[in-house]
């Protein structure tokens, strides 16, 4: 008989659910998802715990977004997030994977100036998050960012893109303020759209964009699945800032999260309640958390 394994000081990962129950996430496994019409979810994370809990509730994708700007280091913005910072907390992030035998997919951010230089800045920028673990790295932006997801992609890297809000850009979009709303605007994000998944990206990101285009903006990339944060239900899939959904930001919540601790006995069932909320269709709801 095993000895049980011993408490660390500091507090210990919580064991992984048994294996075989367990399908490890890849970019087949995301199309298959897809193909079936159930939801993908994705969590934010940026250490070890917070990771390994998200994967034990089933989290699909984890997201070490550069939004831990505001919400770990207390900037004001992402714009101030550094290569080296995302690199650390993907590194925290991907250990917690390992230590639980985790299986969800993780996504590393590129922040601001890594990759507006020259597609080779970007490759040298994403090959240091892939190189900390990541499996797929996220850019904000459309029309130009296009030939860099298409250098990426054809050097072997996975290429979540990201349109609507980009928070990156915030002080040149006049705040953080739905986009695509008028109809010159909503064609443009849908051009952007289309250039991104033949260029090679298998995931987008759509920040506080009106519900019906992005669902129709969905429906045009069944190659690239789309995945909603204040974007409405008719994306591929859906993901909040863990904090947000914990209720324990800075700030008021905005409009889009809902707080999943509310009635919850711990992080784990919260998670474990945003990931049935999603793929039950009952989160998010167009009246309440949409434009």
């Amino acid at each position: 008989m095993s000895n049980p394994t011993p408490a660390t000081p500091y507090g210990t990962l919580p064991a992984a659910s048994p294996l075989p129950a367990r399908k490890p996430v890849s970019l087949p496994r995301l199309a298959e998802l897809r193909e079936r019409g159930e939801k993908i979810t994705m969590l934010t994370a940026y250490d070890a715990t917070f990771a390994a809990v998200a994967d034990a509730a089933g989290v699909e994708c984890i997201l070490v977004g550069d939004s831990l700007g505001m919400v770990c280091q207390g900037l004001a913005s992402t714009a101030g997030v550094t290569l080296e910072t995302m690199a650390y907390h993907v590194e925290s992030v991907a250990r917690g994977l390992r230590r639980v035998q985790g299986t969800a997919w993780l996504l590393g951010d590129l922040p601001f100036g890594s990759y507006h230089e020259s597609k080779e800045q970007a490759m040298r920028s994403a090959a240091q998050l892939v190189h900390a673990g990541a499996h797929m790295i996220k850019l904000e932006g459309g029309d130009w960012t296009a030939d860099t997801v298409r250098f990426l992609v054809e050097r072997g890297i996975p290429v979540c893109a990201h349109l609507g809000l980009t928070p990156q850009t915030v002080h040149a979009l006049g705040g953080y303020r739905v986009q695509g709303r008028d109809d010159q605007a909503a064609l443009t994000l849908k051009r952007h759209a289309l250039e991104l998944q033949d260029a090679g990206a298998t995931m987008l990101v759509l920040e506080m964009v009106p519900a019906a285009l992005a669902a129709e903006i969905t429906q045009q990339l069944p190659r690239c699945h789309t995945i909603g944060i204040g974007a409405g239900k008719g994306t591929a899939g859906q993901v909040l800032v863990m904090h947000d959904m914990l209720g324990i930001n800075l700030g008021k919540n905005p409009k889009f999260v809902r707080n999943f601790m509310d009635g919850a006995s711990s992080v784990r069932e919260a998670m474990a309640n945003f990931v049935s909320a999603v793929k039950s269709g009952q989160f998010p709801d167009d009246s309440l958390h949409a434009w």
